[in-house]
């Protein structure tokens, strides 16, 4: 069974991780097989690879490039979540944010580059986990071939999973260059913005006004 056949009898979604990490065997291969795959595509689009000095290894860069940069939050296990006590019963609005955002489109494979904000109602009686470990979600999740609005759900779904908060929101402002790049080439201004509420989150008004408030006060943070 070559490399190929076994990998379609795993086959999941895009946006799904796999169901075991990659082998360093298993990620070499995928690499190997990958790039052969590259350097197809350049034959098909007339793409000198091996005389062209500027392309003659551009295949095995990208293949690496997907496997070990793009694509690694499929092939790697999730991030280890560091809990903590939350000894003093702390249980208003904890927001996090702005978290850097790269992903790639999964109509296009362009990239999408933005970032992430969330909101945390904690339990009074529960756990809360380091700040820095957020970051690593986002990542985790956004390092697939994704759409944003399946995005924002698979991050805070795990979260919800992972810490069991009251309450939690995930908005995401991203720039898709299937957009800027291709089709109506839009402005690298045009973004797209959704926000997904959980538990309290989802049932409080007053809840949600002071988390978009909090949003657009690290957005002109930030624009300093």
């Amino acid at each position: 069974m070559n490399f190929h056949t076994h990998q379609l009898g795993l086959a999941r979604l895009c946006n799904d991780a796999l169901a075991k990490p990659l082998t360093e065997a298993e990620r070499e291969a995928m690499i190997l097989a990958a790039a052969r795959k590259v350097e197809e595509l350049f034959d098909i689009l007339r793409i000198d690879h091996r005389n062209d000095h500027n392309t003659r290894e551009t295949p095995q860069r990208v293949a690496k490039m997907y496997v070990e940069e793009i694509l690694e939050g499929r092939f790697n296990a999730p991030p280890r979540i560091t809990e903590f006590d939350n000894a003093q019963a702390y249980d208003q609005l904890i927001v996090t944010g702005p978290i850097a955002l790269r992903s790639t489109c999964a109509h296009h494979l362009m990239p999408i580059y933005g970032q992430a904000t969330i909101g945390i109602l904690p339990a009074a009686d529960g756990k809360i986990i380091g700040l820095s470990k957020y970051d690593r979600i986002v990542e985790y999740f956004a390092s697939r071939l994704q759409i944003q609005e399946e995005l924002v759900k698979q991050i805070g779904q795990y979260i919800m999973d992972m810490t069991a908060p009251r309450g939690l929101a995930v908005r995401i402002s991203a720039v898709h260059m299937c957009k800027t790049q291709r089709g109506v080439r839009a402005s690298h201004r045009s973004r797209m913005v959704n926000t997904y509420y959980w538990g309290e989150m989802a049932e409080n008004a007053e809840s949600k006004r002071e988390f978009l408030q909090e949003c657009i006060a690290l957005d002109y943070a930030g624009s300093e």
